[in-house]
């Protein structure tokens, strides 16, 4: 009997030790680039909310379409806040929620609280970086009433999507280069997307230029600069969302 409560003793340890170090792991993220906090600043024509939700909204318009951006695993909302403020110089709002332990897999449903948040808006579009847009595409699907459309950036969905019969519009941008999410892994989800997905492949870029992060481990060093990959995913998504309002005219 000493024995096995000792090795239980033991197992617990080792659970407990587990633990902490995927707990120190998960909240262990890298620190925001510069150009992110410097697009946290409300200005003339941006009006930046950071409680309850990182949210950029265009001044002087009342946005109908809002977009949902899932961060990518470990990595921090505020990452993203360029692309946001892109997105909101546009017309449209956009927010990015913070989610628990930084991964979207343990807060899919992230987009519910973000819609609550903003009751005036009409249409919904959810999208996602990496592990983000597997999350985002997996809530979207479940309640595609509540949403019109889905974007992947450098991600792709569980090969057990159903986004192929959801009615829900695809967008997958994408780099070249990208050496977590690669290319050709990107592409093979085809066959769980819907038949007019559109897809728009970033020459030169990679998986980290998608927010404001630093370099990632595993990744290809990107042969444009994260200006111009921001810029280019900017202009797919804002392309992508008008012609959603254009289909409801």
């Amino acid at each position: 009997m000493k024995k096995v409560a000792l090795f239980l003793g033991l197992m617990a340890a080792a659970f407990v030790v587990s633990g902490g170090i995927f707990l120190l792991w998960a909240l262990w993220i890298p620190s925001p680039m510069p150009e992110a906090l410097e697009a946290m600043t409300s200005s003339e024509t941006v009006e930046v909310r950071t409680e309850p939700t990182l949210t950029f909204l265009p001044k002087g318009k009342k946005p109908k379409t809002g977009i949902v951006i899932y961060p990518g695993a470990r990595v921090d909302a505020r990452a993203y806040a360029p692309l946001g403020r892109r997105l909101a110089e546009a017309g449209y709002l956009a927010a990015i929620p913070s989610v628990r332990l930084n991964m979207a897999v343990f807060e899919p449903d992230a987009a519910e609280r973000v819609i609550a948040e903003n009751p005036e808006i009409e249409t919904w579009v959810a999208a996602g970086h990496s592990l983000g847009g597997t999350m985002a595409a997996r809530y979207a699907e479940t309640d595609p009433g509540r949403f019109r459309g889905v974007i992947f950036l450098g991600s792709y969905p569980l090969a057990a999507s159903q986004l192929k019969s959801s009615g829900l519009a695809v967008l997958s941008i994408y780099g070249t280069l990208d050496g977590v999410s690669e290319p050709r892994d990107i592409r093979a989800a085809e066959r769980v997307l819907p038949a007019n997905t559109v897809w728009v492949a970033i020459e030169g870029g990679n998986h980290a230029q998608f927010g404001y992060y630093g370099d990632q481990s595993g990744d290809n060093a990107a042969a444009i600069s994260r200006e111009e990959q921001q810029r280019q995913t900017a202009e797919a998504i804002i392309n992508f969302l008008r012609s959603l309002e254009v289909a409801q005219i």
